[in-house]
Parts: C-alpha cells; sequence; structure tokens
C-alpha cells in the first residue's frame, strides 16, 4: 500500500492541535540511518487507510519530498471517543531489517472439518492474531489457519501452523500455545416432573 505524507515543520503540542483542526494528523518515521522525522498526513486519507488490515500488517509505500520509503505502521493513537487519529509512528525497513510484529490469523475450512461436519462440534478461536519475528522483507500480511482436520476432542497449537522459513512466533515463555479448539455442543436435558407436580396434576384433573 502508498501513502503521501509531508515535513512537518512545527512540533509541540499547540502545534499539533493546529495541525488537527485543519484536518492533518500529525507523525514520526524513525529507523535506518536516517534521523527521526516529524511527518503530516492528510487525516482523512489516513482514516480510510488504517480501516484496511494490510495498513497494519505489511510493509509500506510513504512517499516523502519525491522519495518513495519503505515502511511499517508501528503505533497509533486514537481520540479517547471521537473518529480520529491523534497521532502516527512508521519505522523504516530494508532487507536486513528484523521485525517482531503482530500478525492476524486467517481461518480457513472450518465447515469441512470432522468435528463440525460429522460431529456438529463448534470451533472455538482461542486467538485471532500472532506476534511473529522476521526479516522485513518476510512479513506476512496475515497467517492461514487451516482447520480442515480438526477432529472431536483436539486442539490446534502454534506447533500445527505451516510458516514460511524464516518466520518465528514469539510466544513468550509459553511452550505450544493454543491456537483453536473444538467445542462440543451441549445436549439439552428435560428434567422430568416432580412427584409433587405429579400429584398436582392428577388433582387438578380429579376436580373437573
Amino acid at each position: 500500500m502508498k501513502f503521501v505524507a509531508f515535513e512537518r515543520q512545527s512540533q509541540g503540542t499547540s502545534a499539533s492541535r493546529r495541525l488537527r483542526n485543519s484536518g492533518k494528523t500529525p507523525g514520526i518515521v524513525y529507523g535506518g540511518n536516517a534521523a527521526p522525522q516529524p511527518i503530516e498526513l492528510d487525516h482523512n486519507a489516513l482514516w480510510q487507510a488504517i480501516q484496511k488490515e494490510a495498513f497494519h500488517t505489511s510493509i509500506l509505500e510513504m512517499e516523502l519530498n519525491g522519495q518513495t520509503t519503505k515502511v511499517v505502521l508501528r503505533d497509533v493513537q486514537y481520540h479517547p471517543y471521537k473518529p480520529q487519529v491523534l497521532h502516527v509512528d512508521f519505522q523504516r525497513v530494508d532487507e536486513n531489517t528484523r521485525l517482531r510484529k503482530k500478525v492476524p490469523l486467517h481461518f480457513v475450512n472450518a465447515d469441512n472439518a470432522p468435528a463440525v461436519k460429522a460431529d456438529k462440534c463448534l470451533i472455538n478461536h482461542v486467538v485471532t492474531e500472532l506476534e511473529i519475528e522476521c526479516l522485513a522483507t518476510q512479513l506476512p500480511d496475515f497467517i492461514e489457519v487451516d482447520l480442515g482436520n480438526l477432529h472431536k476432542g483436539q486442539s490446534l497449537h502454534v506447533s500445527d501452523l505451516k510458516l514460511a522459513p524464516g518466520i518465528k512466533v514469539v510466544t513468550h515463555g509459553k511452550p505450544n500455545p493454543t491456537i483453536a479448539t473444538v467445542v462440543e455442543p451441549v445436549e439439552e436435558v428435560v428434567a422430568a416432573p416432580t412427584a409433587a407436580a405429579a400429584d398436582d396434576k392428577k388433582g387438578k384433573k380429579g376436580k373437573k
């Protein structure tokens, strides 16, 4: 994805407030061999971009002063209740940059899983994203999770994922986190009438 940024001349709280009032969003781009660069972006264009999953997970092309730089989105600060972006951070990347970044999981083939088709179970998504470590050039837009072979009583873990070479899941000390579990259907049990209820029903019949 591509987006256009502009040099931000003024900094500070007052300058940022004036930018936001004029329909712009302050930001910064850092990393690589260059110094951090304050930038500003058109808020409406930015707001439309951040609604797309790829803007958060893929390598972006930032046009600044007529030059294009590859970056990744690092942080977004939102207004607490207005649909407004207050500030954005981007990191410059190249083929040697190693990243740690969260990427979404795309679950597929749930309807074909034996647990669903044969046993009428449900599949619970325990997590919907994972933090991974890889070179910037290897960063995937998402990780596909195939649920098609899940059977009743099974779970799917990080070790079951098919990851491209060089991509490592950051588990934060957990040996093999669960990705999805099979939930068996709950059978409804109809309680038998109690003896008191049965006697009461007989009594009402006798009065007729």
